[in-house]
């Protein structure tokens, strides 16, 4: 799972706490000295979030210590008052939404790490090499993907998939491979906003029931619009020459295009046990992430049977199976 995405779900563990405080009923929490240490060590993890290039530490260090001494300082200040059972319920409830959310992405990273095992992207990459696209059509073509796939993928995912996929095609040419990075970026935020699963934070407001599926269709039309200006602008400096690579040929393995087919499934079912049955989403995702486990058991099971007919067929050792989930 990608650390910006980790450190996300991390941040929500402590950052409704401060709704829990302003609730205390026998004095104002967020206005005593505890609290403003609390606030303290929030800005103080977040420092170190920013200045992890420099200082080399990983935003999970400061922001799970951060996150335990806040609770820690919650615990105490309530306990003081008699009311231990107020801070716990509160903890035990954001708890839950923090396992929630990591289960949810987690079955949505396992089926992207499946794709990507099964040579999706790869195939990707050379279908655009071989069919000789210029710079200013890979550009439109590399946001455009972005734009569509991260309501689905979730943003921060599409972006370092496109990303990659750009490096590989764009050849040595640092201007297009910086200018159509941005775009994706600007894509991937775009087209995440019109979807629950392009971005945490839709996800969290859809999960937590304060927005329905539906409601999030009419914002389709602006996403376009917020994709299209900054694109329409950087488009004119994209170079009107062809990139210089050898287009190579990718091979998919066995079941890549039926993995797809099942994660949308998986998507679809998680919306219907949120809109039909009123459960969390979740129950859906953990559903879909069985599906993907009896396809790679059905794979490994016909390739034995396949190795034990044809033990030296040569296609058949190429596209040995290592889908393990």
């Amino acid at each position: 799972m990608p650390k910006l995405t980790c450190l996300t779900i991390l941040l929500s563990i402590f950052l409704p706490s401060f709704a829990l405080a302003s609730n205390h009923t026998s004095d104002q929490f967020t206005d005593t000295t505890l609290g403003y240490v609390c606030v303290m060590i929030f800005v103080s993890a977040y420092l170190l979030v920013m200045l992890e290039e420099y200082l080399q530490l990983r935003k999970s260090k400061p922001v799970l210590l951060a996150a335990g001494l806040i609770w820690a300082i919650i615990g105490y200040a309530f306990s003081q008052s008699g009311e231990i059972e107020l801070a716990k319920s509160a903890l035990e409830h954001n708890l839950l939404e923090y396992a929630e959310l990591l289960l949810f992405l987690l079955v949505a990273m396992t089926y992207i790490s499946a794709m990507e095992e099964r040579r999706l992207f790869d195939a990707l990459q050379a279908w655009m090499t071989g069919k000789g696209f210029d710079f200013r059509s890979l550009f439109w073509l590399t946001g455009i993907l972005a734009f569509f796939i991260s309501p689905i993928a979730d943003n921060l995912t599409t972006a370092l998939l496109m990303c990659a996929v750009v490096m590989k095609v764009a050849g040595n040419n640092p201007k297009f491979i910086n200018l159509a990075c941005i775009n994706i970026v600007v894509a991937a935020n775009a087209g995440g906003a019109f979807s629950p699963f392009g971005d945490i934070t839709t996800l969290m407001v859809w999960q937590a029931g304060h927005v329905s599926f539906s409601e999030f269709m009419p914002l389709f039309l602006p996403s376009v619009i917020n994709y299209l200006l900054p694109a329409i602008l950087m488009s004119f400096f994209i170079p009107n020459t062809k990139p210089d690579v050898v287009h190579q040929h990718v091979e998919l393995k066995r079941g890549s295009r039926r993995i797809v087919a099942l994660f949308i499934l998986t998507i679809a079912t998680a919306v219907a046990f949120h809109a039909v049955l009123h459960f969390p989403p979740v129950i859906g995702m953990m559903m879909g992430l069985a599906y993907l486990q009896f396809f790679g058991f059905y794979l490994r099971k016909t390739l034995k049977r396949s190795l034990a007919k044809k033990p030296h067929s040569p296609l058949l050792t190429a596209t040995t199976t290592r889908l393990n989930v």
